[in-house]
């Protein structure tokens, strides 16, 4: 893809939920920004994994579970990045019965920001312009309702907020708290709004997007390595929405 260039060169980057989708996206721009990247994903091993993740360092990781977290945390000696990208909606379990709607948040949310504080103290010592970088990620239903995922939407909408606080807090530590919200991609977990018989729902949510298509996940990495990197160095507290105009209708 045509654009501008970045060198994380000798940089460390952890992408949670790198093994697919936007993750994965985040995670080979990275890698080929130069960083070593380390991904998680929820099965042992990478192998396990129909995509070849070779170029990256793996660790398993339980979002959901505390101490899969710290063991995953211990295992990190030294970070420049963090990119909170792991999550994904409950849908098929449906999140209005609390318990479901709990995971949920817990799934994104609380998991993010239990990874921040804990790998707090590498990021401070990160080297990088402008610091050590914290950029998580947050979707269109931050902003809107969507009934179908209401743990979703509240753990998207907390890590909005989250972002606002850890980035006003930590600003003079060294480190920047950013955010992105995608807008409709095109991924494994948004593959059901293009099955048969959801020609509607599909066709609704696209007249909401002035640019008249689905993005792909190559197209919001690029967001995420311009705020870890020193050219955003004056931004901190900030969602960008790389939308195709969706957030604007």
């Amino acid at each position: 893809m045509e654009g501008v260039s970045f060198d994380f060169a000798r940089r460390r980057v952890l992408v949670t939920g790198g093994t697919s989708g936007i993750g994965f996206a985040i995670a080979t721009a990275f890698a080929d920004a130069g960083a070593k990247v380390l991904i998680t994903g929820r099965k042992a091993s990478a192998a396990e994994y129909d995509r070849d993740l070779a170029r990256f360092e793996y660790g398993q990781a339980e979002m959901t579970d505390k101490a899969s977290l710290d063991a995953l945390v211990a295992g990190i000696d030294r970070l420049d990045v963090l990119i909170n990208n792991a999550g994904g909606n409950l849908a098929a379990r449906d999140e209005w019965n609390p318990d479901t709607f709990a995971e949920a948040v817990q799934l994104m949310l609380v998991s993010s920001f239990r990874l921040s504080v804990a790998l707090k103290p590498l990021l401070v010592k990160s080297d990088i312009g402008g610091g050590g970088s914290i950029v998580n990620c947050a979707s269109m239903s931050a902003f809107r309702a969507v009934p179908m995922v209401p743990g979703y939407g509240a753990a998207k909408a907390g890590i909005v907020q989250a972002t606002l606080n850890m980035g006003v807090a930590w600003a003079r530590e060294n480190i920047r708290v950013n955010c992105v919200a995608p807008g409709l991609v095109s991924t494994s977990m948004t593959a059901i709004m293009k099955a048969e018989g959801m020609e509607a729902v599909e066709a609704a949510e696209l007249a909401r997007v002035p640019m008249g298509r689905w993005g792909v996940p190559e197209e919001i990495a690029p967001a995420f390595l311009f705020l870890a990197s020193p050219a955003a160095r004056f931004i901190v507290g900030q969602t960008v929405c790389v939308d195709g105009g969706f957030s604007v209708m």
